[in-house]
């Protein structure tokens, strides 16, 4: 059971039944009277989003989430598979659940699958992942502007942004969390 004064930005809390994260917080005293946390809430299953406002001394109960690692299998256009590492049971996600995650996801990724009673609610990738480039300009010779840079497309279909010297078929590492070029990986 959390007070209003443990929110925080992160914090996953049950409204109504719902699994909801604050995304953003603000804590407001005024001059007079008691204090106010105002929070934007974005409810994890639907997506939706609303502020509300609340004052010292109110309860929230915590959100009963499990997170498992998972390994993704494959997607069917519509529906992503998972597999549960430690019992092999399968589980779907929709393409909106699984949102930017996808341009990073390649079968055989292990990433951890956030549930709420349940039912498969979001995903949570590693860090970095290696993807091989499938399509990239070739680089000319003595095109070395500083910080100059190709567009470059991955197994995946993700398009971002690599130095001059990466060639098509080099396997790379990608931030997950920027969706930026890290650097070269040998196979």
């Amino acid at each position: 059971m959390y007070e209003s004064g443990d929110l925080r930005k992160g914090l996953k809390i049950q409204i109504d039944g719902d699994p909801y994260v604050i995304t953003q917080f603000d804590f407001v005293k005024p001059g007079k009277g008691q204090a106010l946390y105002k929070c934007r809430l974005k409810n994890m299953v639907t997506g939706a989003q609303f502020d509300r406002t609340y004052r010292s001394g109110e309860k929230f109960n915590e959100a009963n989430l499990e997170e498992l690692q998972m390994e993704y299998l494959y997607s069917d256009g519509e529906q992503y598979c998972f597999m549960n590492t430690s019992n092999y049971n399968q589980e779907f996600m929709t393409e909106e659940q699984v949102s930017e995650a996808k341009a990073f996801l390649k079968e055989n990724t292990v990433c951890n699958v956030l549930f709420f009673e349940e039912r498969p609610i979001g995903l949570s990738l590693p860090n970095f992942v290696d993807l091989k480039i499938t399509q990239a300009d070739p680089w000319a010779k003595g095109d070395t502007a500083a910080g100059s840079t190709k567009p470059a497309t991955v197994e995946t279909g993700y398009v971002l942004q690599v130095p001059p010297f990466v060639e098509e078929g080099e396997l790379i590492r990608i931030d997950t969390r920027t969706g930026q070029y890290v650097e070269r990986v040998k196979e």
